[in-house]
């Protein structure tokens, strides 16, 4: 308890701190208003209705520095549903009802009504925002968020200029569909995407590749395209070196991206410093961002292709493009040689080859040597009356209409279940087959944390419903960095503490477990807050697998009323007169 006090006095610290950068008018920082609406777009030469901001989709790119304090007013103009922005990475240290989780840290914002997120940014990196309510990141609602080192400061590493690209998935069918499907009996699978995006822009039915394959069944498309869905255009000079950012808000897939003819050095992921590495290609799941360094050492008079392909699911969506376009070439120059190939998808070697290369940068926070509370979380699918759900140890999330955040900190215990959800799964659970009693429950419970303690996390996979399937899944922890100890084959046993890499593990917000084996996280738990930990694939969110952290909430201070108005905590407010 001393060590959870101590923590507690230091939280207290920060979060002085915090509160008097929020009311100072000398603190720097950056203020937005945005209008969230549906609106038509052609994202893929298809025109379709995505969700949009301030009539622009993707979301304008913020790009700050450290330390500075972001006021973004969001303005839901949807006319029959609530909507949230999550900002993916930043931990909201002091503002945990800034976090922009439904049901989790706020109500949803009502149509017509406007929330104020008002945080500081806390370390430099490359983020991104989207939405967290329904399905509603698959709809379109997403931006890069771009944080730069503080004055005085400088990267552990040079370059001569900087891209970004954010990669995302997307269907012609609506996501209220899609959600509808998902919910149904029989069940209906979103499927595969039509496109895969790079900055919001593909093609749908063309190929920029089609001259490369005599006998490409697309037609060939040019780099003009429409105005909203031409290709990305990345113009360089030659013998320069570039960062390039990238982040994938993908709601389903999982990526590999490659510069055709050019080494990628990583430099960055989620945010952390890692041992700079080389590459050919980088493997990028969904809630995932990555920087590369390259140097344009190539022939000068070419141009060359960036490529994005499908990773972990049989790949029935073509590959995204941009142009990597050497000055003074004409970006009306297509490349000599054809984009650089994806992987093939189910090489996991290779996928795992890649994500055991990373390692943190020397004088990056290492992880404590022992853990206080271990929490095994099992990932299954299920069935709940015929209907398919995703379950954590044999419980599919299903969220409150009181956000957790209200209802712990005034003890509303009516809110949600107050039995704590399960720490493992049964010692006799056979992992590599079909579930024998595939039935599970849905369930609403906390798990309540120490303040100030630290806690190991194994992700274990298994078989899905259908036999000699096991999927892929990236699971995003909020609020926090965590440690990426290892990764196993199998099911996880005590003995596998030995493969721990306690020296210079990578620190991570979004980690993925590969099929049919384990993934070992720790985090301290010194946020406090009601934070989400979920897979970021966004139907199996949809479909349940999630589980809740709460920690320290005692700490939190006054919530927000506008956070809070809804459920429980919205009556309260109402009886209390908004106190």
């Amino acid at each position: 308890m001393a060590a959870a006090a101590g923590g507690g006095r230091r939280w207290l610290d920060v979060l002085t701190v915090v509160l008097v950068c929020l009311v100072s008018q000398g603190c720097r920082g950056l203020e937005l208003k945005w209008d969230v609406e549906y609106i038509f777009w052609s994202p893929d030469g298809e025109e379709n209705m995505v969700m949009g901001i301030n009539g622009k989709f993707p979301g304008p790119t913020i790009r700050v520095k450290v330390g500075d304090i972001v006021r973004v007013d969001v303005t839901n103009k949807l006319n029959t549903e609530g909507v949230v922005i999550h900002w993916h990475g930043i931990k909201q240290l002091g503002t945990p009802w800034a976090d922009g989780t439904a049901s989790i840290s706020q109500c949803a914002i009502a149509p017509g009504e406007t929330f104020l997120y008002r945080f500081k940014v806390d370390k430099a990196g490359t983020y991104f925002y989207h939405g967290h309510y329904g399905m509603q990141r698959s709809a379109g609602l997403y931006g890069s968020l771009i944080v730069e080192v503080e004055d005085g400061k400088r990267e552990p590493f040079h370059y001569d200029g900087e891209f970004n690209l954010l990669l995302s998935d997307w269907w012609h069918k609506s996501v209220h569909e899609q959600e509808i499907g998902l919910s149904s009996l029989p069940f209906r699978w979103i499927n595969e995407p039509e496109t895969l995006l790079i900055n919001g822009r593909g093609q749908y039915n063309c190929s920029l590749a089609a001259q490369y394959n005599k006998s490409a069944a697309l037609s060939q498309c040019t780099l003009r395209g429409g105005e909203q869905w031409a290709p990305n255009v990345l113009k360089v000079l030659p013998n320069k070196t570039y960062r390039l950012r990238i982040a994938s808000t993908t709601a389903l897939a999982s990526l590999n991206l490659a510069i055709g003819n050019h080494k990628m050095v990583v430099v960055e992921a989620d945010g952390n410093y890692i041992q700079p590495f080389e590459t050919n290609d980088i493997d990028i799941y969904s809630g995932e961002s990555y920087s590369v360094i390259f140097t344009t050492n190539q022939n000068p008079s070419t141009n060359h292709w960036i490529s994005i392909g499908v990773r972990g699911r049989r790949p029935q969506t073509p590959q995204a493009l941009a142009l990597l376009n050497y000055l003074p070439n004409s970006a009306s120059k297509l490349p000599l040689s054809a984009p650089p190939p994806t992987p093939q998808w189910n090489d996991y070697a290779h996928s795992k080859s890649f994500t055991n290369k990373l390692k943190s940068l020397m004088g990056t926070p290492q992880p404590p040597t022992t853990h206080h509370r271990r929490i095994v979380l099992l990932n299954t699918q299920n069935r709940i009356d015929g209907y398919i759900k995703w379950a954590i140890n044999n419980v599919s999330l299903s969220l409150p209409p009181t956000p957790y955040l209200g209802s712990i900190k005034h003890g509303l215990k009516a809110a949600f279940d107050q039995s704590p959800p399960p720490e493992s799964f049964a010692n006799g659970y056979n992992i590599m087959v079909p579930p024998v009693n595939p039935n599970t429950t849905t369930g609403n419970g906390v798990y309540e944390i120490e303040f100030n303690t630290t806690v190991d996390v194994i992700l274990q996979n298994a078989n899905a419903l259908a036999a000699n399937t096991s999927e892929i899944h990236p699971w995003h922890l909020h609020g926090h960095d965590f440690w990426v100890l290892g990764y196993g084959e199998g099911r996880f046993e005590e003995g596998d503490e030995k493969m721990f890499n306690l020296k210079n593990p990578p620190l991570r917000n979004t980690a993925v477990i590969f099929p049919y084996g384990w993934t070992a996280l720790r985090f301290v738990a010194d946020n406090p807050g009601v934070w989400a930990f979920h897979c970021h694939i966004e139907p199996h969110l949809h479909m349940g697998m999630g589980v809740v952290f709460a920690e320290g909430v005692h700490l939190v201070g006054d919530v927000p009323s506008e956070a809070l108005a809804c459920g429980l905590t919205g009556k309260r407010l109402a009886s209390t007169g908004g106190r």
